[in-house]
């Protein structure tokens, strides 16, 4: 069986967030049993243009709703842009309602 990176594991995890929703870096490395590796998920969304099917990377904050990852998009306020396009507020680069928008997937996904 072939092993999955993580980069992968976390594509996978950030594809499943679903439209008008947020999650956080810290979070997700939580869910896949690598809590305090946040940092490394962020490594992973700076990547994440290079993956295919796409990965909607702007759906992923820090763990306050800042847009710490808007500096990895092509345009200065894309991630912006794209967050609003799809509902969510944004103020200050901050997203606005955090904890209402807040997926969790350890939550989210329990069966």
């Amino acid at each position: 069986m072939e092993d999955i990176s993580f980069y992968d594991q976390v594509y996978q995890v950030v594809r499943l967030i679903p439209e008008g929703r947020v999650s956080s870096y810290g979070t997700i490395a939580s869910y896949l049993g690598t809590k305090g590796s946040a940092r490394m998920v962020g490594y992973a969304m700076n990547a994440a243009d290079t993956a295919h099917p796409t990965v909607p990377a702007h759906r992923v904050v820090n763990r306050i709703g800042l847009l710490t990852g808007k500096f990895h998009f092509n345009a200065e306020d894309l991630m912006k842009e794209l967050l609003e396009n799809e509902g969510i507020k944004v103020e200050n680069d901050q997203v606005k309602d955090f904890k209402k928008l807040f997926w969790d997937p350890a939550i989210e996904l329990q069966l």
